[in-house]
């Protein structure tokens, strides 16, 4: 399927969106809705959107949506995006498929809209979860002034360095992908991803995911068994909390696990499209 570009005004604000379907019907009813997570964009899922249609935005702060001070960069301020988007473009319910911050996004969306949630795909999610603690790098994101000085420091060389090691196929992240997100990673996607880290703590998250139990659709909780920031035993307790939730774990797959095993999306499509 052809994948389009589109860039609208919501509040004021440009959203950005990427769109593939067939047909005008499908991308309103029971649409596959991919929600990116950091540093990244809707560009993560262009292989996705090609197999089953679909839109995937950029979030808000992220790739080449707005990135305005004003704007809410919480969890709860992200939902709040996904879900003006969808009434912006005159669709329902949604099978969701989310990954990292757009999973836990999502996952919020989803407690708040239950009846809207037609099938649901969590991808090395951030936890909503006990037990979670944050990797080091976003504990000191969540310091004030020294997140500032940090986020500012880092080139392009670190950039690519960081998003390579949370593969495990060293040709995951070509120069190419790398330089793409080197381009959107500016100042406004740097305020985002402080504020995001900021808006909960360990707590705060566990107590975002107190209605997980209330999501009763179908789930398929994908998960890269070698991510070095998120433990993938948060796949079982997705999966425990989920009411239908099923855990299967990518082997030799990092946090990215579509990057280093292409067969994932394979697995993902075949779950939109009502596999089992």
């Amino acid at each position: 399927m052809h994948v389009d570009e589109h860039t609208i005004d919501l509040d004021g604000s440009p959203a950005f969106y990427r769109r593939a379907s067939p047909s005008a019907a499908e991308i309103t009813s029971h649409s596959p809705l991919y929600l990116h997570g950091v540093p990244t964009s809707s560009d993560d899922w262009t292989p996705f959107l090609e197999r089953t249609g679909g839109i995937a935005p950029d979030l808000i702060g992220f790739g080449r949506s707005g990135k305005s001070g004003h704007l809410d960069y919480s969890l709860d301020g992200l939902a709040g995006f996904v879900e003006r988007l969808l009434t912006r473009l005159g669709i329902g319910r949604v099978t969701l498929v989310g990954h990292d911050w757009g999973a836990a996004v999502g996952l919020v969306f989803a407690q708040r809209r239950p009846e809207r949630i037609e099938r649901l795909v969590v991808c090395n999610a951030i936890p909503l979860l006990d037990g979670f603690r944050w990797h080091r790098p976003a504990r000191l994101w969540r310091v004030p002034g020294v997140g500032e000085i940090l986020m500012g420091s880092i080139s392009r060389r670190l950039l690519a360095r960081a998003l390579r090691s949370g593969c495990v196929n060293p040709d995951a992240w070509p120069d190419t992908r790398v330089a793409a997100v080197w381009e959107q990673f500016d100042q406004g996607t740097q305020r985002a991803i402080l504020r995001l880290h900021r808006s909960a703590d360990e707590r705060g998250l566990a107590a975002a995911g107190e209605g997980l139990a209330s999501i009763d659709a179908p789930a398929l909780v994908l998960w890269g068994e070698r991510d070095p920031w998120l433990p993938a035993s948060f796949a079982d307790a997705y999966a425990a909390t989920l009411p239908r939730a099923t855990a299967e774990r990518v082997a030799d797959a990092g946090h990215w696990p579509w990057l280093d095993r292409p067969v994932t999306v394979d697995r993902v499509a075949a779950f939109v499209e009502g596999g089992s």
